[in-house]
């Protein structure tokens, strides 16, 4: 709930430091209506800068967390009002032969659904409720499906289900009706479930707990296998129709079969490779090194694994674009 609250008599070199507290929540929002961890940021900035400049003229008439989701919500709806729809490449065609030497079309950075890190959108502490939906609607295949409703659906979407605002407060947020806010639930929920996806799945803490410790099992079954180049218990740990996509090209492969064939063919590249955990997206990732000709391993992937719980790999992503995530995540740019 959010609730009027006194407006603290604070000195102006203050301020930034009092609207700097609701960063990271702020950027968490952003990037589920916008769908690109950089552009996230940029119009985080814009609302602090935007606030910070309004600050004087703030009345206390909601509370300062509210007037932020406002400045926010405003903001990235200037940001879809002139940006094409981000998209994943398995919503761009169908899959591609395994075999060549294709990785299809190369689509610009603000095509693609980017990842993020669990820390920059995060809490660390929570209800594990809230926290375990908070880690659903970060996934990647949640964020590109939000990615196909309306600016104000997604708005609607996020505050109601996610940051669990009443529809009241979403209404003033909006300035519109709770009627129109619970019709826009609805479509909103609508087309969530014709692509399968729902945000209550994992709003229990005892699932929570068990998708978190799958996490762990899956990602270190993986790497062993992955590191190992031993494509036979990497296909044990395939789902039959899972997917291996690498923005910024279009190229995709679906199955084990081809997966196997892409790594054993234009992927083999990649055996000897060395990888480094991190947490992207609520999901298991990592940093993947390959082996260097001049010594050591270079950067050639951050690779999020998304899962369907029972152990069971669904969709294997490597962000090829090292120079933009790596630094991003806290990876290095060489292992020797």
């Amino acid at each position: 709930m959010t609730h009027t609250v006194d407006v603290p008599e604070t000195r102006e070199s203050d301020v930034g430091a009092l609207l700097e507290a609701y960063r990271g929540e702020l950027t968490g929002y952003c990037y589920r209506l916008l769908g690109g961890a950089f552009e996230a940021d940029d119009a985080v900035q814009e609302t602090l800068l935007r606030a910070w400049r309004a600050y004087d003229r703030f009345e206390g008439r909601s509370s300062l967390r509210s007037w932020l989701y406002r400045i926010a919500t405003n903001v990235c709806f200037d940001h879809l009002g002139s940006s094409k729809r981000r998209e994943r490449p398995m919503g761009l065609g169908g899959p591609q032969p395994a075999e060549a030497e294709y990785f299809g079309e190369t689509l610009p950075e603000e095509r693609w659904v980017e990842p993020v890190p669990d820390d920059a959108v995060l809490p660390r502490e929570g209800d594990p409720a809230d926290m375990a939906v908070g880690r659903e609607s970060i996934r990647l295949a949640f964020v590109a499906a939000l990615q196909h409703l309306p600016p104000r659906q997604r708005a609607v979407l996020v505050l109601r289900e996610v940051l669990r605002w009443s529809a009241a407060e979403v209404a003033t947020l909006l300035d519109t009706s709770v009627a129109s806010v619970n019709s826009a639930l609805q479509r909103a929920r609508a087309t969530l479930g014709s692509k399968a996806l729902r945000l209550d799945d994992a709003a229990d803490a005892e699932r929570a707990e068990s998708w978190s410790a799958a996490d762990s099992e899956l990602l270190e079954r993986y790497l062993d296998a992955f590191e190992r180049y031993d494509m036979d218990a990497l296909v044990r740990l395939l789902r039959e129709d899972a997917v291996l996509n690498m923005p910024p090209y279009t190229l995709w492969v679906q199955g084990p079969k081809d997966i196997v064939r892409w790594m054993e063919g234009p992927g083999a590249r990649c055996r000897g490779s060395r990888c480094l955990r991190v947490r992207a997206n609520g999901s298991p990732a990592f940093g993947q090194y390959r082996p260097d000709p001049a010594g050591g391993w270079s950067p050639w992937a951050l690779t999020v694994l998304e899962h369907d719980g029972t152990g069971k790999v669904t969709g294997i992503t490597a962000f090829l674009d090292t120079a933009s995530w790596f630094p991003r995540f806290g990876l290095p740019d060489h292992l020797d």
